[in-house]
């Protein structure tokens, strides 16, 4: 059976101060008043049943994303107790999935990013699913056409063509954020695309290869699994999880599954617009241009001013400008941020900054 789920337990600090630990990133309404994570669910209507779709996030989280999720069942929500990075994201999926579903192959979804037209996204999600389908233990990453020399991005290197799966092709290796020039070496050769962080897995497959690859979170998944459908298992939940190394799915499992002869991993080019909004620039991109390169999520008004970003939870309060170029602004009950438009990588480091009640 196909199932689908949805990484949702990101904090997004470079958005802040609307996103926050009570709100993060992806339950930010900043799409058309509509949060990344509804978008992302969005993108699944037609493809995967309602019943068959999922969400791992933050436990805490689970409330948030009921009310705006309503279609979802609480037992939909796969709650962490806390964050321990992707792997085990995947991996506690890939062991709740087992135990009611052992054929079950699960699409691994973000919710960070926005992806058009849906019918192209759907069409490669569906060439994954036949892959991991027609051969449980393959892999399957999904690569977007890089438009630059991104360092800020991590690349999967093309192979040879999967006969009768175009355009699927074989995956030679992951490659982390490389420098400017390795990039633009990249960009030059056609053979590397922009690694999107989503794949499909068959669950048995993922948590054998949990086994090779990450033996110390392979156990806990085992220990977790074992005790999901019984009283034990909110206990075991968080006295485990915890525990388990934190690690990307990348490092941990489709960077050595690349170099193992026994696995075949898979890369299916997306020839979508794909959007990660991971900055406050970004998310300027989801918003209309006024004659001036500036862009407003709420009121503003600007005087000779160009390439504003402008953000306002309040519709009562008005952000201005009077001679400003290439700034960022944004506006909460509980905090202002104004920053250079080359800067908002910064808000990270900001945010590390400040005491607790701020963030």
């Amino acid at each position: 059976m196909h199932h689908a789920m949805i990484m949702a337990g990101g904090s997004g600090t470079r958005l802040w101060p609307m996103s926050r630990g009570g709100r993060p990133k992806q339950m930010v309404p900043l799409v058309q008043g509509k949060s990344l994570l509804w978008h992302a669910a969005r993108r699944l209507d037609g493809l995967v049943p309602a019943s068959q779709q999922w969400i791992c996030t933050g436990e805490s989280h689970r409330s948030l994303i009921l009310d705006d999720l309503p279609q979802l069942d609480d037992a939909q929500i796969i709650g962490e107790p806390c964050p321990r990075d992707t792997v085990n994201a995947v991996a506690l999926t890939a062991a709740v999935l087992h135990q009611t579903d052992p054929e079950a192959v699960f699409a691994v979804l973000t919710a960070d990013h926005l992806i058009t037209p849906q019918d192209r996204f759907a069409s490669c999600i569906e060439t994954g699913f036949a892959l991991v389908d027609e051969n449980p233990d393959r892999m399957v990453t999904f690569g977007i056409e890089p438009t630059f020399a991104a360092t800020g991005f991590g690349y999967v290197e093309l192979g040879e063509p999967i006969e009768a799966h175009p355009p699927a092709r074989r995956t030679v290796r992951f490659v982390e954020k490389p420098d400017e020039a390795t990039a633009e070496g990249y960009l030059a050769s056609g053979r590397f695309k922009w690694n999107s962080g989503m794949f499909v897995y068959s669950a048995a497959g993922f948590l054998d290869a949990l086994d090779r690859f990450a033996p110390e979170s392979a156990a806990g998944m085992r220990e977790i699994g074992a005790a999901w459908g019984t009283p034990d298992r909110a206990a075991v939940l968080e006295r485990v999880y915890p525990t388990l190394p934190k690690i990307s799915v990348d490092y941990a499992i489709m960077e050595p599954a690349s170099q193992d002869d026994r696995i075949e991993v898979c890369t299916v080019p997306m020839d979508v617009d794909w959007l990660d909004v991971g900055s406050w620039t970004a998310a300027g991109e989801t918003m209309d241009p006024d004659a001036d390169g500036n862009r407003a999520f709420g009121p503003a008004r600007h005087l000779d001013s160009r390439g504003i970003v402008s953000v306002s939870e309040d519709d009562a309060h008005l952000i201005t400008t009077i001679g400003c170029e290439d700034l960022v602004i944004v506006h909460t009950p509980k905090a202002t941020l104004v920053c250079p438009a080359d800067r908002v990588q910064d808000v990270k480091a900001l945010h590390g900054l400040l005491d607790e009640e701020w963030r």
